[in-house]
């Protein structure tokens, strides 16, 4: 049954608030903008037809408050919600109360995301699609459990510890050795807890080099699954994505096919609606790729993709929605060139310790074949209370060459964010070091290579550019006129 959305309320803030506005706008779709006390004078509150506070700073007081999200939404006459990525985005009860208060949930159904927020219950999908998985225990209960099958599969260390009700890179733990295993285990079941309420944990087998490919899928209601194609998302820094591209230079044609339809095949398998990411793990030792979750939600790199396919994945969303078929046919997905995104934390480059303060001056980079999604602006303020990603930057070329030569002149020349740390030097080191540039690197990557990164970095501020122009002065007025002048 189609149904007309024309007012959405969107139950985020900063950049996914912003990159969700966007399309929107394109479609003459009202919005509704949620804002705690501390985000009142924020990018997203500016930007909306009109916004309504929902609480405090503090995220469960505001952007984690379903109740007075809910109540915003039916106060302003909303039709539907979309909640963007991350806070609500995978919670089943919150889309579940979407839709019982007669709103649109724009995003999978409530069964589905609960499904999949359960990571040994997401595997069961998998084995039923026939796609592999990592070798592993599920609901481990014990350290004792773990010994056991270490022993029985004869598994070598290291081996990963995870939340099976996990996700984004909380309550993951790398074991080293038999003897790490208690502390690990300990660790892991108490991150569970803080993060999802939920202390059951899997243990599986550690890939050491491996890649992470991710496949863009997006369904309707009218039992249409396609691929948009893959991307890249190996470099990382503690489980969290950093830099990521599409295609990815990994993949040859035959592995690409495999990989796209099998992450079709697993998401008819569970009934998928909407746009979804299936995660898979990409040994390279072997060139074999193992199943690792689902996101039911957009996903922060989706831009990339939009990059090479040409295609809207919000409108894209917004379509299923409404309940439309969509408009597009797998054989009418083409990739037509190369994209990179470099996610710009508000961080310390040298120890990633989050930076908050005023945004005193900002130059955004631009040129063809740049698109940034901000959820800043000059003189913003940065509050402590949420993520730290304030800005994506993308660029695109005809080959992975051009794209990265186009992320380094917007990195290194046109990018400038003055009052805060970001981890600009950072990035700018990645793209400029030659394994990344050569298409040679793994999820370690970081981690390996951080100290001669460090090495590579050029902070510049204005205190630097005040020093130089000091040092003109003094030389015209100690050695006079020169000849150029």
């Amino acid at each position: 049954m189609e149904r007309k959305i024309s007012h959405v309320l969107i139950a985020n803030r900063g950049v996914p608030a912003v990159r969700i506005m966007d399309t929107c706008r394109d479609r003459r779709i009202k919005t509704t903008a949620v804002y705690s006390t501390a985000d009142r004078l924020a990018y997203h509150v500016r930007l909306a037809d009109q916004a309504v506070c929902v609480g405090e700073a503090p995220p469960l007081e505001s952007y984690l408050n379903m109740e007075n999200i809910i109540k915003a939404a039916l106060q302003v006459g909303a039709d539907a919600i979309h909640p963007g990525w991350g806070f609500l985005a995978e919670n089943a009860d919150f889309a579940e109360m979407v839709q019982d208060a007669g709103l649109v949930w724009i995003g999978p159904s409530p069964e589905v995301i609960r499904a999949m927020g359960d990571k040994v219950e997401a595997k069961k999908y998998a084995r039923r699609a026939n796609v592999p998985s990592i070798p592993g225990i599920d609901n481990v209960s014990s350290i004792e459990d773990i010994k056991k099958w270490i022993e029985e599969e004869k598994v070598d260390f290291p081996i990963m510890l995870k939340a099976a009700k996990g996700g984004g890179g909380k309550g993951m733990v790398k074991v080293e050795s038999e003897e790490e295993l208690p502390i690990a285990f300990n660790q892991a079941k108490s991150e569970a807890m803080k993060a999802f309420g939920d202390d059951t944990l899997l243990a599986e087998k550690y890939i050491s080099h491996s890649r992470h490919i991710e496949v863009q899928v997006i369904a309707d209601t009218h039992g249409k699954v396609i691929h948009l194609y893959e991307r890249e998302c190996t470099l990382q820094r503690r489980n969290q994505k950093i830099i990521e591209e599409a295609p990815s230079p990994t993949l040859d044609d035959d592995l690409r096919e495999e990989i796209c339809f099998t992450a079709v095949r697993l998401m008819r398998e569970i009934g998928y609606t909407s746009a979804g990411t299936v995660e898979f793990i990409f040994d390279t030792n072997t060139n074999k790729f193992y199943f690792l979750e689902v996101n039911t939600r957009l996903q922060v790199e989706h831009g990339i993709t939009e990059l090479i396919t040409g295609l809207d994945i919000v409108g894209l969303m917004l379509d299923v929605a409404e309940g439309k078929k969509l408009p597009v046919k797998q054989s009418e997905v083409k990739v037509n060139r190369w994209a990179l995104e470099a996610r710009l934390n508000a961080e310390d480059p040298f120890n990633f310790n989050p930076s908050f303060g005023t945004i005193t001056r900002l130059q955004l980079p631009q040129g063809p074949a740049v698109r940034i999604s901000q959820g800043v602006y000059e003189g913003a303020d940065i509050p402590p209370y949420y993520d730290s990603l304030i800005m994506l930057i993308m660029t695109a070329g005809q080959t992975r060459e051009a794209a990265i030569m186009t992320m380094d002149r917007a990195l290194g020349r046109d990018l400038r964010v003055e009052g805060i740390k970001t981890i600009a030097p950072l990035l700018l080191a990645i793209i400029r070091h030659p394994s990344f540039r050569a298409g040679k690197f793994s999820t370690t990557f970081i981690e390996e290579h951080m100290n001669e990164l460090v090495s590579m970095f050029k902070e510049k501020s204005t205190e630097d550019e005040v020093l130089k122009i000091a040092k003109f002065v003094a030389r015209v007025s100690a050695l006079g006129p020169q000849p150029w002048m």
